[in-house]
This record gives structure tokens, sequence and C-alpha cells, in this order.
């Protein structure tokens, strides 16, 4: 940007990565102050993993501060030790910073606020592209009114998604089923295999020909995460035992977006507080796919239990992680069991308007056109963040 000439009033750390660009500034400028005018971050993640902590000398030896000298790094950044977290400095070189979710805000103030000299914490809750997620001819008949539209292309959309599952994995889906998807990256806390816990109560609900059932998991877990590696493993074998089990690999875009189409309930289950947003959930619903989720990142600020999705109750946070798996999956499989399923096949004119009450709701607040709005509004353009702006939109 400098040798073009181009002077940013703002720069926008999205994630402590970024964070050699503080340096960098520090080293031109020559201030903490002056750094600060001019810098924003947004933390994606109250997870440990997700907010790095490096040892100095290593940062130093990879050329993670520009020419500055480890003692003045130490100074500026407030360190008192060897071990260097990105995001704690990066709230500290920040005018101002936001969480992803109203959730993971107050998640966010509470976990670092305990810290000298950070910046406030706000939140912007995350959105995606609905002109790019959204299926057109989904929303046409929602707005004529249409539901026998509505209902005929669903199953047209189910039957496109049970095309990729019989081309992966040789299983033949009936687009008359209730289909439950979770797709994402596979995560701990994320327990792709939550609904698995109670293996036998598991087992007799997708064995109930009365009220079958028919589950795909897809994601991938990162190279590294054995933990994940394992449970992606485990889902596999499991899914080779029965018909109406399948576990798609990959979650490239195209994929993402016929397993939302094809779903008609997206299951969400992040240990809570821990999902900081996510946002599978926003594009699902796009699709005509109700969301069946624990009160974590985005859905506090959506979901309407029996309205829009179903919704597993809180979990008291002072139990164990293990405790509080025992009681999700409990509340989880309650949930599928006695509302999610008898709702589907015996009270459908209730499901399809919980399906319309979802794709209406989902908009405008969960369109990324609001998220670039407020990310302008509430960061960008704050008087104190932009001074030279405002002098220059004045003049013009």
């Amino acid at each position: 940007l400098e040798i073009l000439g181009w002077e940013p009033e703002v720069y926008h750390l999205n994630e402590a990565h970024a964070l050699p660009a503080a340096f960098h500034l520090y080293e031109r400028l020559g201030s903490v102050r002056e750094v600060r005018k001019r810098l924003v971050f947004t933390t994606h993640t109250p997870v440990e993993a997700g907010n790095e902590v490096h040892d100095l000398s290593l940062l130093e030896r990879m050329g993670f501060f520009g020419n500055l000298p480890l003692e003045e790094v130490r100074r500026i950044a407030g360190l008192d030790s060897e071990a260097f977290n990105q995001s704690l400095v990066a709230l500290r070189l920040s005018k101002l910073a936001n969480g992803v979710s109203r959730k993971h805000g107050r998640v966010a103030r509470e976990m670092w606020g305990g810290y000298e000299g950070i910046c406030p914490i706000t939140h912007i809750t995350n959105a995606q592209n609905f002109a790019y997620w959204h299926d057109p001819e989904l929303y046409r008949a929602l707005e004529a009114k249409d539901d026998a539209a509505l209902r005929s292309r669903k199953l047209q959309l189910k039957k496109q998604l049970f095309d990729l599952v019989a081309d992966q994995t040789g299983k033949l889906f009936d687009p008359q089923t209730l289909t439950l998807v979770w797709a994402r990256r596979f995560a701990a806390y994320k327990r792709p295999d939550l609904i698995v816990r109670d293996f036998q109560r598991f087992e007799r609900i997708v064995k109930n020909s009365r009220r079958p059932i028919q589950i795909i998991w897809a994601g991938k877990p990162y190279p590294s995460d054995y933990g994940a590696i394992g449970t992606f493993n485990h889902l596999v074998h499991l899914s080779k035992k029965y018909p109406n089990l399948a576990v798609l690999t990959g979650y490239e875009l195209a994929l993402s977006k016929a397993l939302k189409q094809g779903a008609d309930v997206w299951l969400n289950n992040p240990r809570i507080p821990l999902e900081a947003s996510g946002t599978s959930g926003m594009t699902a619903a796009m699709n005509g796919a109700v969301n069946l989720s624990t009160q974590d990142g985005w859905i506090p600020e959506f979901a309407r239990h029996g309205h829009n999705a179903f919704v597993v109750p809180v979990v008291d946070p002072r139990l164990s992680p293990e405790e509080q798996d025992a009681v999700d999956g409990n509340n989880l499989l309650d949930a599928l069991e006695f509302e999610v399923l008898p709702t589907y096949y015996e009270a459908p004119e209730k499901w399809w308007a919980v399906v319309r009450n979802g794709m209406r709701e989902i908009l405008p607040f969960f369109d990324s056109d609001r998220m670039a709005d407020q990310y302008y509004r509430k960061i960008y353009e704050a008087s104190y963040l932009m001074p030279r702006l405002k002098r220059r939109l004045h003049l013009s």
C-alpha cells in the first residue's frame, strides 16, 4: 500500500494473525497512540486454540516485529513474560474491537476484561450473502404464498442432494423422509458426534420406521487435529452399519449449498459458550431448513423455539464438559424424538409454518448487507477513528 501511495484511514485486523501490520505501523509512526488511532480488531473465537500464544524470541526470529528490538516490543505490548498472546496484544494496540455475535461480544468482554490496557469490545453479528446462498424458486413460492410450490421445490432440492449421497456412498435416500444434516468443520467443541452419545437411544430413533429419519454428516477436520479425525472416522464406520446414515467428504461451496438446500433440519450443537457465531444455520434457513441448535453464537438473536427453529435448553455452565455433553445429548434427542419428528410427520401444517417463519425472519438482519453496513458505521466511520475521512467527505 505504501509503494502504491495509498494511505488507509483504518486498518482492520480480522483476527490476530495480521498483527505484524500493527508493529509495522509503529515502526513508521513511532507512537502507540498513533497506531491505535488507525487500528481496529475483530476477535473470532473464545476457543483457546484460536487465540494463539507463541514464544517471543521465536516470533522475533520470524520477523514478526519487523526491525523493532525485543525490549521495545515488550514495552508497547505490555508483556511481562516470554509468552506473546496475539489476541491480547491486538486488543492493546487497537482503538476498538468487536466480537462476532451479541453473545460473543459479552463472552469476549468477560474473557479479556481483566487485562490492563485493552480497548473497548463491542459486537457485530456475522451474516451471510443472501444473493449467493438462497434458492430463488423457494422464495418465489414463499412470496406467492404458494405452499404446494414451496413443498414441491424443497422435495426437488432434496432429490438433488440425494444424488450426491448416492454418488459418494452408494446409498439411496428417500426424499419423503425427514433429513437431518450436520455439516461444518469437524472440531471437538462443535460436537459432531453429540447426537450418537447415548447410542442405544440414538439407534432406537434411527430404526423407528413409524417416524423415519435420515442423517448426513459432512465436513473436514484440520490435518493435525487427531481427535477430530478420530471422530470423523468413527462416524464413517458407524454410517456403514445403517442404510439411513451417511458421511460425505468435503465441505466446499457447491456441496455446502446442496446440503443446506436438501436438509429438512440443520443440526448445530456447539458446547456453550465456545461458538463465537457460526453462520451455516443462516444459509440453511435461507433454503427452507429448520435449525435445531444449542443456544450459542448467533442463534439467541434469531431462534424462537417451535416458531422458526427448535432450541435445546441451556445447560448449567457450572457443569464439567463431560456433564454438559451428557445433558445436552439427552436434551437434543428429546427435542428430536418428541418435537421435531412428531411435528414433521403428524403436524405438517405446523412444520411448514416453522419453515416459512425461518425463511422470512432470517432477513434482513442475517444478510451480509446489514453486517457490512454495521462495520462501516460502528467501526470504520466512528468519528474518533476517522477524522481525516470526515474532513475529506465534508470538503468534497
